[in-house]
């Protein structure tokens, strides 16, 4: 599932996301949400969220 609806994302999920130093190469980084950080409902490019681990990413990739 992709992680472009923040409806389909909640705290102490599984997901992959991208980091801002990752962006151009597409590097995934796997963690569990400790809580979304973007407002609106929907984003093209994956909705921000702050993993446990305390890194800021776009999720690309839900596995719940």
């Amino acid at each position: 599932m992709e992680g472009t609806r923040r409806s389909d994302i909640r705290a102490g999920l599984r997901v992959s996301i991208v980091l801002k130093k990752d962006q151009q190469t597409g590097r995934l980084t796997e963690g569990i949400v400790r809580n979304i950080l973007t407002n609106s409902s929907a984003h093209p490019h994956g909705i921000k969220v702050r993993l446990e681990s305390g890194e800021v990413g776009r999720v690309k990739k839900i596995f719940g």
